[in-house]
């Protein structure tokens, strides 16, 4: 390469631009030539660099301008165009059962308590660590859950309970928000109790005649009194709204694991102190007319299994499938389900809902009540227990001529286990199976669950043992998380009492349990057993075990089974039956259907019961009708107008039979009677 000398130019002449020399400008010629409609970069630094990252934002942030926009002008617009559009395209609204009832005459009468279920109810900061700085009297549960994604671990660990206690981890308190706000709306604008209550409200009702009855539903129902005396301010609150309301008695509404909860207060309440309120055996005789149970999971629900097993249930294990190995990641930098794992694992309430009765109630290999379920069969219309009975040899007769789902299965390893006949399946009892210390899983101590102690010899015998019914499964649980199920034995039961007369079921662990304990001496009190029905409903899993790596969950629930036949309910893995999406109709039917039906030993006063099914009807028009006012679903059906209105009429006074018995569109009277259940 040439290098070319340049003279320094005099002292007394003006620096001048250099002129090209020749041999440069050559070589500019033919670039220019070689590249004539391009512009030569300029530096390096000033070039503008695109990345995902800048796509991702901007796509973010357009997403969130439109959103906020679009909400804005909803929130802007008078509140008669959503109703104006919505009957041009489908015709009038039905009034509000609030203002219908009005119209009638009806009236304020009886006072409303309100017993929210799990995870519906507010939970606020009271005290925390360096980390919740800021947080005090803020909701960590419910609202905007900002906080999640603000500091997850910091949340994770302040929603958790001590492993060892199941109450509050050291310098932390966190508790459940007071009155009718803490479960009227779970976040903005997803209703739990709101549409309720501003119906009740148009026929009179104000916050003195109704009273939510907010407790912590992460701890044990015992530990809600022994922490923070819930259950003596609800003997309270009842004791005054009833004194103050010409001694009319209270109207319980209890949802989903509420129903469980006041099932375990009624017992408590009249049981002598210190166990028990106290209040004699007469207490609820005097204070309460009618117990109306939503979507309560009175014998459990399979989901809890599939929750505290894997931390999973169809839904997480759809996403699962969609997104391979997502939420097995750093997600907000932790271990997604190994973290919801860890936490909801301290919650104990979670137990009160694994499956009751055993194979009794819930089925063996080869038979469970539900058997010859059909959906394409299924009833569109209001029955009764004369109807049920009248067509059961029809559908029997059907049901004989196809394959029949082995519900009773609550759990297989391999979807040729869950349809196999029962000789076919060889068992390799997992009971005796020595565990030891997984090497695969010693760098994650801060996230691991109690599978770290199974070591891999433990995790192959519990996929060995193949099948397993409700009977097998609080086995299984103690097997793989006898921590958790410690803490849960001392405050649950899931069995039948032989002799409910014994002594030993006068414990507060079998109070939530209506096998294993008496309905109150109240033979005036009504029982109702209001749920939807009509969605597929999780009852028994398929499952695989996990493929070995750092930090898993050894088990999961296999998506790729899947069956042809609409009929075998057999989708993504999971078993479906009748029911509101989360409960069974079996379980949320069955004691009101027959186990309390007339004077039974676990009802011997006779105290009346009644079964109140709502077929699910989605939203014809989802924009303009939200989640619909015929939803069937667990926490949607909260907003059906019919529910709604049968509970205003009876806190208006009206009885049972006033509403016309009854009502149903399940099979929930056949299957009841498949189970043989000593009464």
């Amino acid at each position: 390469m040439s290098f070319l000398r340049r003279r320094k130019p005099p002292e007394n002449q003006k620096p001048t631009h250099p002129q090209p020399e020749p041999e440069l400008e050559e070589e500019d010629n033919k670039k220019k030539e070689l590249t004539p409609n391009k512009k030569i970069p300029k530096k390096a630094e000033e070039r503008v660099k695109w990345s995902c990252l800048d796509n991702c934002c901007w796509f973010v942030g357009c997403v969130c301008t439109v959103w906020w926009g679009l909400l804005f002008l909803y929130n802007a617009m008078p509140a008669s165009i959503p109703q104006f559009v919505s009957e041009a395209i489908t015709g009038p609204w039905p009034d509000p059962p609030g203002v219908k009832l009005h119209k009638e005459g009806l009236k304020a009468k009886h006072p409303v308590v309100f017993v929210p279920g799990i995870v519906t109810g507010g939970l606020e900061l009271w005290e925390g660590h360096q980390c919740a700085e800021g947080l005090f009297r803020k909701r960590l549960w419910g609202g905007t859950f900002g906080e999640v994604y603000k500091r997850p671990l910091c949340w994770v660990e302040h929603m958790s309970l001590n492993n060892e206690t199941g109450l509050d981890p050291p310098g932390i308190r966190v508790r459940p928000v007071p009155g009718l706000v803490a479960a009227d709306y779970f976040v903005p604008g997803y209703f739990v109790w709101a549409v309720l209550i501003a119906n009740l409200a148009r026929i009179g009702y104000e916050e003195k005649t109704m009273h939510m009855a907010a407790y912590d539903w992460r701890i044990s129902f015992q530990n809600t009194e022994v922490r923070d005396q819930t259950l003596s301010r609800i003997k309270s609150n009842i004791e005054l709204m009833v004194a103050t309301n010409g001694g009319k008695k209270a109207v319980v509404v209890p949802h989903s694991m509420g129903a469980l909860y006041f099932l375990h207060f009624m017992k408590w309440v009249e049981a002598p102190a210190p166990m028990g309120g106290g209040g004699g055996p007469d207490w609820c005789a005097k204070h309460i007319k009618a117990v109306m149970n939503i979507g309560g999971p009175f014998l459990g629900v399979p989901k809890s299994v599939s929750g505290l097993f894997s931390a999973e249930a169809r839904d997480i294990a759809v996403a699962r499938a969609i997104a391979p190995g997502a939420l097995d990641k750093d997600l907000f930098h932790i271990q997604t389900l190994q973290y919801i794992m860890k936490m909801t694992r301290t919650w104990d309430s979670t137990m009160s809902m694994i499956p009751k009765g055993g194979d009794t109630i819930w089925g063996g290999l080869d038979w469970s009540p539900e058997e010859g379920y059909r959906p394409s069969k299924r009833k569109k219309h209001r029955s009764n227990a004369a109807d049920c009975s009248a067509d059961n040899e029809n559908v029997s007769t059907e049901s004989k001529a196809r394959n029949i789902v082995n519900y009773g299965r609550i759990m297989s390893f391999g979807k040729d286990v869950a349809e196999a006949h029962s000789s076919e399946i060889k068992k390799i009892d997992f009971r005796d199976a020595v565990k030891g210390s997984n090497t695969a899983n010693n760098t994650c101590r801060d996230v691991w669950t109690e599978y770290h102690d199974m070591g891999l010899v433990g995790i192959k015998a519990v996929a060995e043992y193949k099948v397993y019914t409700a009977g097998e499964v609080v086995d299984l649980l103690n097997f793989v998380a006898p921590k958790m199920m410690a803490r849960g034995n001392a405050h649950f039961s899931y069995g039948i009492a032989d002799d409910l007369d014994d002594p030993k079921y006068a414990h507060y662990k079998y109070w939530s349990n209506p096998l294993e304990t008496k309905l109150p001496n109240a033979p005036e009190m009504e029982i109702y057993s209001m749920y939807g029905v009509g969605i597929p409903t999780e009852r028994a899993y398929v499952y695989r075990q996990s493929p070995s790596s750092e930090c898993y969950i050894p088990f999961q629930i296999d998506t790729s089974a899947d069956e042809d036949d609409k009929d075998k309910c057999l989708k993504d893995g999971v078993f479906t039956v009748d029911g509101d999406e989360t409960v069974p109709a079996l379980s949320a039917g069955y004691m009101c259907a027959k186990g309390w039906r007339g004077k039974t030993r676990f009802n011997p006063s006779g105290i009346k019961t009644y079964v109140r099914e709502y077929d699910h009807a989605p939203p014809s028009n989802l924009l303009l009708e939200g989640r619909g006012t015929e939803s069937g679903a667990h926490v949607d059906i909260m907003g059906n107008f019919a529910l709604i209105e049968d509970i205003i009429r009876v806190a208006a006074g009206a009885t049972g039979e006033e509403l016309g018995g009854d009502q149903v569109y399940s099979d929930i009277f056949k299957w009841s009677e498949k189970i043989k259940l000593p009464l």
